[in-house]
């Protein structure tokens, strides 16, 4: 059951008129993600974990997930994280975080998990805030409103088909405070479910990057990888669009290996992984926190929790049509992979 304060969030989300869209049957692949995410970025803006705005979305991407017919709910998890004041003081910061859970019951017990972290950079430290990065007015379009939106398009078009594995649809929260979320996530799994859980997909950071890349996780069996990762940059060959894996260019993250999101707790316990992102993990220091070349529109090569640059306005100026053609890319190939993978269809 919702707490008072989630019911008084979840009626103000009501009040000021969030309308909710829908998709429809003849919608072009990307569509329905695309005005999500959209939707998402506008109406939430400095979804920092355990703000108003937080909770709002989590509140709206329950609904969703509810309005498609899936059983949802948001799970509290309570946390931390340092922050650094001017004069180098780190104090605790107490957070209580919301992750939504969507399920997609299949015919046997195991499942596969997709993700997309719902928060947006809350400042670290006084610096981050000097630096406009994060806060109340970030709107994480590419960071991360379009991995959500692609989510809920594969919960909408997945919802109707049988399958023999189970789907898990996760919001994360917590992911720009150290993958707390994630981590609460895997803590409340029972051995049980750890080891009926097939793959935990992580979509992140899909706009902004030069290019896509699918990458599984360091401990992610070359079985798994080859039916996962392989298999959805084939795909991608397929239909004509650019996609590759991490080039092995960093001794810390060997070839086709990804690094640093929420599908990371998730690859030490042993479970296989795949990361789709935007990025380019050849530029500098080769571990995809560069993610294009540098530019007059993105001096620093990234768009990382800045305030000014990751928002869909200067995103559509800066790069017009990207935003739509990346969530049509990643549905595109998504949708058939997590299809072949869950076994769709059949008895």
């Amino acid at each position: 059951m919702l707490s008072a304060s989630r019911r008084s969030l979840a009626a103000l989300a009501f009040s000021v008129g969030f309308a909710l869209p829908v998709l429809a049957k003849s919608t072009p692949p990307g569509t329905f993600a695309t005005t999500q995410a959209r939707y998402i970025a506008t109406y939430f803006p400095g979804r920092m974990t355990g703000s108003p705005a937080e909770m709002l979305a989590a509140d709206y991407l329950r609904q969703q997930f509810a309005a498609m017919g899936y059983q949802s709910d948001i799970r509290t998890f309570h946390s931390r994280y340092l922050y650094t004041s001017a004069d180098k003081q780190q104090n605790w910061h107490n957070v209580t975080g919301s992750t939504v859970i969507a399920a997609h019951e299949g015919r046997a017990r195991q499942q596969i998990v997709i993700m997309a972290h719902l928060d947006t950079y809350a400042p670290r430290s006084d610096a981050d805030t000097a630096q406009n990065l994060g806060g109340l007015t970030l709107q994480g379009i590419d960071d991360n409103a379009a991995g959500l939106g692609v989510m809920l398009e594969l919960a909408s078009q997945l919802k109707n088909i049988p399958t023999e594995y189970g789907i898990r649809f996760v919001a994360t929260s917590g992911e720009e405070e150290g993958k707390l979320g994630a981590e609460n996530l895997l803590q409340r799994m029972s051995d049980a479910e750890k080891k009926n859980t097939l793959l935990v997909i992580n979509l992140d950071n899909l706009i902004v990057g030069d290019k896509l890349y699918f990458n599984s996780g360091k401990n992610t069996p070359a079985t798994v990888r080859k039916i996962t990762r392989d298999r959805a940059l084939a795909l991608a060959k397929r239909q004509g669009i650019n996609a590759t894996m991490n080039p092995g260019l960093n001794p810390d993250y060997p070839q086709g290996t990804s690094c640093c999101n929420d599908a990371e707790p998730f690859d030490k316990a042993g479970i296989p992984v795949l990361s789709v992102e935007a990025t380019n993990w050849s530029l500098g220091k080769k571990d995809g926190y560069q993610q294009r070349a540098k530019s007059a529109s993105f001096p620093t090569g990234t768009s990382w929790h800045n305030v000014r640059l990751d928002n869909q306005q200067y995103i559509d100026k800066a790069l017009p049509g990207r935003i739509e053609r990346r969530s049509r890319e990643v549905v595109k190939i998504m949708l058939p992979l997590v299809k072949e993978l869950a076994k769709a269809g059949g008895k």
